[in-house]
């Protein structure tokens, strides 16, 4: 059998009491040994036995009367100035350490109802951080007369996963973050959303660098705003949100711009400059295209994100500033650090969180939810509510979601497009007349990416057997072609080629599918990507 054992300090006004209408008093101490469903094997009593020796017989007294099974055990607790936090902490610590806890055997309690309220808070810390091994206990007086000696007693697990209402609140907390970072998108793509959940909880609880890779328009410097935002809300940031792009940052401007100069520096500069970096203090900074920065500023920026500390130009004098980073880039900085372009070190200090945004073409099924988002962004910047017919928006999403809308813009493409649309429109109702032109017009910018006449692809891969096939699979597999090319893999592939029919199917398995379709030419994925 499990032994129970409580930990607690003797309360100096609580459990004092020398005169038989004691017991007609709840004191917190003796209380816990008269719980009929509470047995206490042992209590290890914390108190100043040269200041409370007395108080101390008549607990030890009264204890034994109510619970002859418990075994007493006083610990000499002596504190200068129980009041001070600092003092309190390290005296209750040294207890800690003089024990032999052996949680295999024994459940400790640690009361928290008696001492100052300084030293309850120290509990509350050592329990939360297993220095005592137990679960905090909490007593009061009873709720009537006749229940006031024996009063009440709680027990709290700081597991907050044991508590299903708690846990149900964080997740309901965690989900509405979630969908704050996505600007409140319905998005289908399990991949992204699986990085947006690990994005919240980094945001939450962490405040080192964060790295967003992934092509241009993809969404960095939105998420990285969106972010801000959150961390705000918690309290976690004061500042503003400073966003900059390196790309633009170029010669001697550059080391002004992002750490600041003093006046007479170099030549134009006319008075102080605070400095990118400087107006981030307690607040973000978010740094796009971050491989572009040169050298010099690369070294100065790893100082400044190590130690919050940085020379602004013409100063002997250092300045502090403390910011969340984040960086955003569509280079490989691998690359760019074999090729000296980057260095390593900075790079070691970003990659702790590094995220890879996907393309809008990666995420297809996403497609409608942000083409809804889209015309609420433009009803909301034009004051006009414009809407789809049913034929249109059934036009626009077939094409949107085939291998024939490439989508090398990303979401600026899709945003740019519906803004178009929507401006266009008649009586704010888009028609296939005006989706039908904005196809043509969406080709024409991407240099019309559907499949060509030319079988050179092909003739590479297929050889001599490609005078067997018909033109209408030939057009059919160059196209098929094309699109595992673009993409990453066998899997990705299959979902972009069969979108629209794999809504319908309750079962999709789209690498299987493509797989026996690149079979009948006698291909392989392999033998496509290899090329």
């Amino acid at each position: 059998m499990r032994r129970n054992v409580v930990i607690g300090l003797i309360g100096t006004q609580l459990d004092a009491g020398r005169e038989l209408n004691r017991w007609e008093r709840w004191r917190p101490t003796v209380s816990i040994g008269m719980q009929e469903d509470f047995v206490v094997h042992r209590f290890e009593l914390l108190a100043d036995t040269r200041r409370a020796r007395d108080l101390v017989k008549v607990v030890g007294s009264d204890l034994a009367q109510v619970s002859p099974e418990t075994e007493l055990r006083v610990h000499d607790f002596h504190v200068a100035d129980p009041w001070d936090f600092e003092t309190m902490y390290g005296a209750l610590l040294d207890f800690c350490e003089r024990q032999t806890f052996d949680p295999e055997a024994e459940d400790y309690y640690v009361h928290i109802t008696t001492g100052t309220h300084v030293a309850q808070i120290c509990l509350y810390l050592l329990t939360e951080s297993r220095h005592l091994p137990g679960r905090l206990l909490q007593t009061g007086p009873g709720r009537n007369k006749a229940e006031a000696a024996v009063g009440t007693l709680s027990v709290i697990d700081l597991d907050l996963s044991k508590y299903d209402h708690i846990a149900q609140r964080f997740a309901v907390r965690s989900q509405d973050d979630r969908s704050f970072l996505k600007s409140g998108i319905a998005t289908r793509n399990a991949a992204f959303n699986t990085m947006i959940e690990q994005i919240e909880t980094v945001a939450t609880r962490s405040t080192a660098p964060i790295l967003l890779m992934g092509p241009t328009g993809a969404g960095k410097s939105q998420l990285a705003r969106r972010i801000h935002e959150l961390k705000k809300q918690r309290a976690a940031l004061a500042g503003a949100f400073v966003e900059v792009n390196c790309a633009t940052l170029r010669g001697d401007g550059a080391m002004s711009a992002l750490f600041g100069h003093r006046k007479g520096a170099f030549t134009g500069a006319v008075a102080d400059r605070a400095g990118l970096l400087k107006s981030a203090d307690q607040g973000l900074l978010f740094l796009d295209e971050i491989g572009e920065l040169g050298a010099d500023e690369q070294a100065m920026l790893l100082r400044a994100i190590e130690d919050k500390r940085f020379l602004p130009v013409g100063s002997d004098r250092e300045v502090e500033s403390r910011f969340q980073l984040i960086a955003g880039t569509n280079r490989d900085l691998g690359q760019a650090i074999r090729s000296g372009r980057f260095r390593d070190d900075l790079y070691a200090r970003l990659n702790l969180w590094t995220f890879q945004l996907p393309g809008l073409a990666e995420r297809r099924e996403d497609l409608e939810p942000n083409l809804d988002y889209e015309l609420t962004r433009h009803e909301q910047a034009q004051g006009q509510r414009v809407r789809f017919n049913v034929e249109a928006r059934e036009r626009y999403l077939r094409f949107a979601m085939s291998a024939d809308a490439r989508w090398q813009g990303n979401f600026r493409d899709l945003g740019a497009s519906v803004s178009r649309m929507a401006t266009l429109s008649t009586a704010g109702r888009i028609q296939t007349d005006g989706v039908d032109a904005e196809i043509a017009r969406l080709r024409r910018l991407w240099g019309d990416g559907s499949a060509t006449d030319d079988d050179t692809a092909l003739a590479e891969l297929l050889g001599d057997a490609i005078a067997d096939i018909d033109l209408f699979d030939r057009v059919q597999l160059r196209e098929v072609v094309t699109v595992c090319r673009r993409s990453r893999n066998l899997s990705d592939a299959g979902r972009t080629l069969f979108s629209a029919s794999r809504q319908k199917r309750s079962s999709t398995n789209d690498s299987d599918r493509l797989r026996k379709y690149l079979a009948r030419f006698g291909l392989s994925w392999e033998q496509i990507a290899a090329a």
